[in-house]
């Protein structure tokens, strides 16, 4: 019996270590369940590379999704953005800075609701929240009206989890160093994070941006409401760096025309090819294969040296 326990005990043991993401280079340090005063506790993967060491500081680099960053053995549609494997090369051909990664997981059920920028959405009228809710009601985002809580998200990203990594890593701690990134209403959230935090991040990568916010571009106001935001809140280009990009395949096919809207407002707000891009990859579709072949452009332009 007690042989048979062991071997029960070590099945689930295997299967445990074998979520555990495995880095092409330096390690991954998990921390489960962290807590949140003002989101739901959830996991952290921060992957750090190969000979890091106390001895000198790091800038750091804060990506959305986290369950998707690093293996693809242990994602569950088996694709991940593989950016352990990015850095590591850009690291070794001496073109970046190296950096920290930081992969917060999402909420899974309340993704949608922390990713959406929730300033341009309480500027809706009464009317416009409920097309917004009834869009994403139909996409099965939500039961209930739609309320985004992106700003505590933020909140603990800022006042909670960024404190703990550079306390507890070498890391150097300002905007110049700070960076932000995601894909889809990843980016979206990037954005909405550079735009409210400027003095903490000096960089946001915003991949497939979901500029719809909901699944239909028909009688939406979000796409407008985000320009109207971004014209009001950008950053000051002097100091940051954004980087946008975008497909036509699939949920990307969206993409284009929004795209284009939203870099009208960049230009207009000063922003130049020394401190902005945006990528258009024609046949590049909404998956995190894409988006893995494009993270180098965007992680060179951010953190290149």
């Amino acid at each position: 019996m007690k042989k048979l326990l062991n071997f029960f005990f070590l099945i689930i043991a295997n299967h445990l270590v074998a979520q555990m993401p495995i880095p092409v280079a330096g390690k991954i340090d998990r921390i489960e369940n962290f807590k949140s005063k003002l989101v739901a506790a959830r996991t952290i993967d921060i992957w750090l590379p190969e000979g890091y060491t106390k001895n000198k500081k790091y800038a750091v680099l804060y990506m959305q999704d986290g369950q998707g960053l690093y293996d693809t053995n242990t994602t569950w549609n088996h694709q991940s953005w593989e950016v352990d494997d990015v850095l590591t090369s850009l690291v070794n051909n001496n073109t970046i800075k190296e950096a920290i990664v930081v992969g917060i997981w999402n909420g899974q059920t309340s993704r949608h609701v922390e990713y959406f920028p929730q300033k341009p959405y309480d500027g809706l009228t009464p009317i416009e929240k409920d097309t917004v809710t009834a869009q994403l009601q139909r996409a099965s985002r939500t039961k209930e009206f739609f309320q985004p809580i992106s700003d505590k998200y933020l909140q603990f990203l800022v006042t909670e989890l960024k404190p703990f990594i550079d306390s507890a890593y070498s890391t150097h701690p300002n905007k110049a160093n700070t960076f932000i990134a995601g894909s889809s209403m990843g980016g979206l959230i990037s954005m909405y994070a550079i735009c409210e935090y400027p003095n903490v991040f000096g960089g946001a990568i915003c991949m497939s941006t979901h500029w719809p916010g909901t699944f239909t571009t028909d009688n939406n106001p979000m796409p407008n409401a985000f320009a109207k935001y971004m014209r009001e809140r950008l950053p000051n280009p002097k100091n940051h760096k954004m980087y946008f990009d975008y497909g036509d395949q699939t949920l990307d096919a969206m993409y284009p025309p929004l795209q284009k809207n939203i870099d009208m407002v960049i230009k207009a707000k000063g922003f130049t090819n020394k401190n902005w891009m945006t990528k258009f990859s024609p046949g590049d579709n909404h998956s995190e294969v894409s988006w893995n072949k494009r993270l180098p452009i965007a992680i060179q332009f951010l953190f290149g040296k």
